[in-house]
């Protein structure tokens, strides 16, 4: 049923935009019969927003994988650097919001972890709709910011990393099964802000799943019953996703292909100082408005990511 309504969703999106496309047509039709430019500008802008939906639209038939219908599930983590990397890790969380926002997706932070000064040392992100994972999965990687420090008194230029996971949301006996005795779960009180309520209850949870030694956190949600919930989604990703990379490492081995451990090299850069420019440097697709990616545009990331993975 699920798939089944993604389907329909796509076709419908199809549709609509087929019959804007057609009504744009006799509007431009119409002003050069009558030789009346007053809606010029007006032309021009739909004009614009129905190539950027078909762009959209386009990249969907390029999903190859089986899960890029799904949710996705969005971790960050501060790299090395402090204060600066983790005001970086804020500035990625909104960016994901606003696109998740431009997007009419559904976006919840289910965990963060604040850090002592300001931003954030971590943050588990929740987006649904549809196709997410299928757009996200190539921000999966090590994010590179280079600006002028706001916290420097010298204002000296510093480079922060941040790690972004991107995770499938794993549908719970289909994709992973777990034992309960395969789960220990602990709880804690929250900290960080929160109000008096989650600082006097031990609402955090915290769950190991035993055999792996895999652990998800959560205590962003008020009730102790809700982090469980949280943080039973965010382990049920990250044991399918342990899955896939265990498969793609034997078709890799079979191939002779080179695996690497750890982050990996950085994916994108983005350059505040001493000019303004974000590349991604898996495809050299670059932008020079770097406060409109910052701000969630990132549908040319994502489309020519996805053109590049089927070019491959």
């Amino acid at each position: 049923m699920r798939r089944l309504g993604v389907k329909k969703n796509l076709v419908n999106a199809w549709r609509e935009l087929e019959k804007k496309g057609t009504d744009l047509r006799e509007m431009i039709i119409l002003t050069i019969e009558e030789k009346d430019y007053s809606l010029k500008e007006e032309i021009q802008r739909e004009l614009k927003k129905l190539s950027s939906r078909f762009e959209q639209l386009e990249s969907q038939q390029l999903f190859t994988g089986d899960y890029d219908s799904r949710n996705a599930m969005v971790a960050l983590h501060a790299g090395a650097g402090g204060t600066e990397s983790q005001d970086w890790a804020n500035i990625l969380l909104r960016m994901y919001l606003r696109w998740a926002e431009r997007h009419n997706y559904q976006a919840e932070v289910l965990d963060v972890s604040p850090g002592e000064e300001a931003g954030i040392k971590s943050a588990i992100l929740e987006i649904k709709g549809d196709y997410v994972y299928g757009y996200l999965k190539g921000e999966h990687g090590v994010h590179r910011l280079v600006r002028l420090s706001p916290f420097d008194a010298d204002h000296a230029r510093h480079t922060s990393f941040v790690l972004a996971e991107v995770l499938p949301e794993a549908e719970e006996t289909v994709d992973v099964k777990i034992a309960p005795e395969d789960l220990r779960i602990d709880t804690f009180r929250s900290s960080g802000p929160g109000g008096q309520h989650m600082q006097k209850t031990s609402s955090a949870v915290r769950i190991t799943h035993l055999p792996t030694g895999l652990v998800a956190t959560c205590q962003g949600q008020r009730s102790q019953h809700q982090n469980k919930e949280a943080a039973l989604k965010i382990l049920y990703s990250r044991l399918l996703e342990m899955e896939r990379g265990k498969k793609g490492e034997e078709r890799a081995k079979l191939k002779g292909e080179r695996i690497e451990a750890g982050w990996g090299n950085q994916i994108r850069s983005y350059v505040l100082h001493p000019y303004k420019m974000v590349k991604d440097h898996r495809t050299d697709y670059e932008v020079h408005d770097a406060e409109a990616v910052l701000d969630g545009e990132l549908d040319g990331f994502i489309a020519n990511y996805l053109r590049s993975k089927v070019g491959r």
